[in-house]
This record gives structure tokens, sequence and C-alpha cells, in this order.
């Protein structure tokens, strides 16, 4: 193996336990100090997408199905999740947190990194630096709010020193030490490595963190199939590498069905929903599709149909497609449905079609994004989703840090206050319109 360069700490990686467990305990005293979870559906059918430490005290596990995770822990509590409160804390940790040390990077709704300069980059400072963090967002957002710190030469190491000790914890990794305390972790506690990775480096026997340190640049790249490969050597001996850029290449929502609306009825609606969702998220990213994947999964039996086009992004044009291979369907017992938008293109590098009759249809689209932009989420929408129209509310995906709107007060925290306080004491009910309706 090659001598290591001694290279300066160069990053400090924030990363919170549990996050939207954390809030929730945070913001519901009840819940403290209990096993829970946070499902996107109440429903035994669902799975837990953040698990507090007591629950995973009983083997509960982010993907366990909460009708299994019932049974692993009888006394479990189960909470909807709430994307809009998450929301709230990431922006508040953000501003936090900067009194501290300016931000670098916000890689997720829960993670976030700060580049050290100067004195900053001396252990000793550095460690004063976290635990200083650590205090104030205790002491601003809230007790529950506890975090998991690495600090290394670069983000790459930092943000792997955060997996070493958990909940709560603080590594420094400097690369006089390297490998030290990364041989504690398995493959697949280093960001980047699945198990479908870890399955392909075991191939090129590659098992151990230590065997991932002793492979050479031309065998990581094999192992890997790309350059990627020979970027992992350099990444894991703390040289900090410029990121290379991404280009989306498929857009989509998807939704848990309630219980009570798994017919197919209300699983189109909830469809037709999504896509209008799906292509407004198009129209104001001035993006266009080509393709258009149809997901609904079934207990007995599943159905996806994928359909290309010219590049497009009316809502109605997508509609229609849907009613076309709708005629085709061929699930059984649905309970997740989805929509993905792929083949994406900016809609200015696109040129449309002489012959192009959907132009005034997009113009439509867009008048209508604008509405609601004004006057409030759904003020218009397609009457072919009228009982799906408050469903599939915005999520926090994996590496999300930001909740699309729809509408006037979409995803405001505050405006989810005002809405339960209107259904405590209603008064007249706000109105909305469908296409197609006068009144």
């Amino acid at each position: 193996m090659l001598p290591y360069q001694d290279l300066p700490l160069g990053c400090l990686f924030l990363d919170f336990n549990s996050f939207f467990a954390s809030v929730e305990q945070q913001e519901n005293p009840y819940l403290r100090g209990k096993p829970m979870i946070v499902v996107p559906l109440e429903a035994d059918t669902t799975f837990a997408i953040a698990v507090s430490k007591e629950a995973k005290a009983f083997g509960v596990k982010t993907g366990t199905r909460v009708g299994d995770a019932k049974q692993i822990c009888p006394q479990l509590k189960v909470v909807q999740a709430r994307p809009r409160v998450y929301k709230a804390y990431h922006e508040a940790i953000r501003v936090t947190s900067q009194n501290i040390l300016p931000e670098a990077h916000v890689h997720s709704i829960d993670e976030m990194s700060y580049n050290l300069i100067g004195n900053e980059r001396r252990p000793s400072e550095a460690a004063r630096l976290a635990h200083q963090m650590k205090k104030l967002i205790l002491k601003e957002i809230g007790e529950w709010m506890t975090c998991s710190v690495g600090i290394a030469p670069n983000r790459f190491l930092a943000k792997s020193a955060t997996e070493i000790e958990k909940p709560n914890g603080l590594v420094i990794l400097e690369s006089k030490d390297l490998p030290g305390r990364m041989l504690e972790l398995k493959l697949t506690d280093i960001a980047g490595i699945n198990t479908r990775m870890a399955a392909r480096l075991n191939a090129h026997m590659i098992f151990t963190v230590q065997d991932l340190y002793s492979a050479s640049k031309d065998q990581l790249r094999e192992a890997f199939s790309s350059i990627v490969g020979e970027r992992w050597w350099y990444l894991l001996r703390g040289y900090e590498l410029d990121e290379e850029p991404s280009r989306r290449k498929s857009l989509s929502h998807s939704h848990v069905i309630a219980p009570q609306h798994r017919n197919d009825h209300d699983c189109y609606q909830l469809l037709v929903r999504l896509i209008s969702k799906a292509a407004s998220r198009l129209r104001s990213e001035n993006l266009l599709a080509g393709n258009m994947r149809i997901s609904v999964y079934g207990r007995e039996k599943s159905w996806e149909p994928v359909v290309d086009f010219s590049p497009q992004c009316e809502t109605g044009w997508f509609v229609n497609e849907l009613k076309n291979l709708w005629q085709n369907r061929s699930f059984i017992k649905p309970f997740q449905a989805g929509v993905t938008f792929s083949k994406l293109a900016t809609a200015d590098l696109v040129t449309p079609s002489l012959f192009d009759s959907g132009l005034d249809a997009r113009i439509i689209s867009k008048t209508v994004d604008g509405m609601n932009q004004k006057f409030g989420k759904n003020k218009v929408f397609l009457g072919s989703s009228e009982k799906a129209r408050d469903s599939a509310d915005e999520k926090i995906a994996f590496g999300k840090t930001w909740l699309f709107s729809e509408g006037k007060g979409d995803n405001d925290w505050q405006t989810q206050v005002d809405e339960l306080l209107h259904q405590e004491n209603p008064s007249l009910p706000e109105e909305s319109f469908a296409f197609g309706q006068l009144y």
C-alpha cells in the first residue's frame, strides 16, 4: 500500500440521528423516550421511513413493514409523516449552525457539511467547534435534536466518520491515521455502496473496508466498472475532488393508496392527481418529458406500462395517454401508484414540430399553474382527480431538502397549523374549481 500524504482536516459533517422521528419526539413530549416510527401512511401494509432509537433497540429498522414492527414491539407508537414540519426544522438548523461555521453544502434534509480553514483545521479546534455546534442546536432547536459529527480531510471521509459512532457521536479522522477507524465500518456503511454495489465489489474480492483500501487504482476502476473507482482511491486517502456535474434523468411521484381507496376508480383518480403534480413540476423546471411510466403495485399482480412520445409537459396530454393505457390495466389488489417521467430535456432546447397542436394546451396548463400559485393549491384542478386532489402531499426523499409548492401557502408549516384550526372551528368552507365547473 502506498504511503498516505499528511493532509489537513478540511470538512466537518453533520448527520442528524433518526431525523424525522427526533422531530416528532421534539414536537410531542408524549413520544419522548418511547419506541416510535414515522410512516408515509397509517396502515399496517406500509413501511417505516424513520425509527426512533428506542424502537431500534427492539430490532425495528427503517423499511420494516408496520404490521411486522408492531409484532416486534407491541408498545410501538406510529406517527404519520409531516414533511412540512421536517422542512421547517431543517431550515432552523441551517440558520442556527451558521452561527458557528458558514455552511458549505446541504446534502439532504438531515445532512450538511462545513469547510474548515486556517486554525479550524487543528483537531482540537475542530472538535471544539463541533461540540459548540451540537450544544447550540440542542439549546436553540430542541433537546431531542441530536446529531453525529464527522471531521476529516475531505467530505467523503467526514460523512463516513458519522457512521462510526451513533447516535450523537463525534469522530475525527486524520489522514495520517488512515485507514484507522474506517476499518470499523462495513462496506454498506459507506455512502455510495448499497447491497448491489457491495455484491459487485465482492465479485472482485473486496469484502471489507480493509480490502477497499488495499486495492489499487486499476483494481477499483475494474470493480466499479468506470473511472469512479479511481476517484474512490483518492477519496479514501483524504483528497478532495471536484464533484462531477449531474443532470436530472427522471422525475417521479408515487403514493401509497389508503385501504378504503384500493379500487380501480380511486386508483385512476390518484394517478391523474400524480400526473398533474409531476407535470406541474416539469413546467416549473422548464422541462419536457419524452417517456411516461405508470406504476400500480398490487398485492397479487402489478402493472407498469411505458409509453414514448415527442417531448411534452401538458397535463391533459399525459392524462389522455393514461386513459388509453388504462383500457389494458391488469393489476390485482392495488396498494401503491406512481408516475415517472423520463427522457427529460430543457424546453428551450427542444424544437417543436410545425404541426404541434399542443401549444395552446401548454399555455392553458401554465395559466392554471399561475392561478394556483396566486390563489392557493388546487384552486383549479382536473375534474377527473376530484376525490384524490388533496392526496399525495409532497414527500422528502433521500437527498432532498425542499418541497415543491403547487400553490400559494403549500407546504408552509404555519399554513398547515391554520388548516387544522379551520377544521376544528369551521366557518364557510373554502371553494375550489374543477375544470369544466362554472360555479
